[in-house]
């Protein structure tokens, strides 16, 4: 039997990597195709990830639960180590920039819900007096016909 060195024993399949991590193949090679992971080919030119994609899957997918875009999470892995694990204090501070993301996210819908709540009942949807489509008649400072409804 043929022995394996210890570097390409670590190595993992895209099939071993999809099963530990719960998501499949095709989004792992959508995320490399990102630059959010990375593979190296064997002889074969099969791809082989290292053991600490894992985690970065693992990174990935509590990301994209709570809304971040791949550009933002690329753009933070992009400051790290190729190959590097993840320190407590690493994750912290990938976390903490994702938190205020999050917390600008809150108050928008927060203010959403609350402003939803004053229409209850009311059902008029005025185009220029409801405070959900066109508060303070916004819309028609800027003249006739269509206009972008979200503020930037």
């Amino acid at each position: 039997m043929e022995k394996r060195s210890p570097r390409i024993k670590a190595m993992l399949t895209p099939g071993e990597v999809a099963r530990r991590s719960g998501v499949a193949v095709s989004a792992l090679h959508f995320y490399e195709s990102k630059g959010l992971i990375k593979s190296v080919r064997n002889s074969g030119n099969q791809r082989r990830y290292s053991r600490d994609v894992l985690r970065y899957v693992a990174i990935i997918k509590i990301a994209q639960r709570i809304g971040i875009p791949l550009s933002t999470i690329g753009e933070s892995f992009g400051v790290l180590p190729e190959g590097h694990n993840l320190s407590a204090r690493e994750w912290q501070h990938l976390s903490s920039q994702w938190r205020e993301e999050l917390d600008r996210r809150i108050h928008t819908l927060v203010a959403l819900r609350d402003q939803l709540d004053g229409c209850i009942g009311c059902g008029c949807l005025s185009r220029r007096d409801c405070p959900l489509r066109n508060p303070g008649d916004k819309l028609g400072e800027e003249g006739t016909g269509a206009r972008l409804l979200e503020e930037e």
